[in-house]
């Protein structure tokens, strides 16, 4: 079996992370449920601290060209926790697509590549405009 490039404290981040996704979308799911919004939120942060380390997650979060999207993704996350999950969801989801908007393009590249809905998701996200493509005017 192939060994992948991350380490186990690493693969044990994407864990936390996944599983902090499928709780966001459970709590979408469910009426925007306030603890499942929570929990999802909290699991994302482990995660992503343990991928990438506590010092370069509080470099990420403390740049000045983020901190707009920084204080919208804490402020959503404290609305949920005060009862206006609908609310929080929304200003946290603005804040997710300003910290990581710049990887948009990758996740993109990587969805053309799944098997049998990557070409459609390829042609809904050229569709949409979201991600320019770079090169595109290259005859090469």
């Amino acid at each position: 079996m192939p060994t992948m490039w991350l380490s186990d404290s690493q693969k044990i981040g994407v864990a936390f992370c996944s599983g902090g996704g499928f709780f966001l979308i459970g709590g979408v799911l469910l009426f925007f449920d306030r603890a499942m919004l929570a929990m999802g939120n909290i699991l994302f942060l482990i995660g992503l601290t343990i991928i990438i380390g506590p010092q370069k997650t509080i470099t990420f979060f403390a740049r000045k060209q983020k901190a707009k999207g920084t204080a919208a993704f804490f402020s959503g996350l404290a609305l949920i926790l005060m009862r206006w999950p609908l609310i929080g969801f929304c200003v946290e989801l603005y804040g997710i697509m300003i910290l990581f908007g710049d990887f948009l393009g990758t996740i993109a590249g990587f969805a053309r590549n799944i098997p049998v809905i990557g070409p459609y998701i390829g042609t809904a996200v050229d569709r949409t405009g979201v991600v320019a493509r770079q090169n595109a005017d290259l005859p090469v």
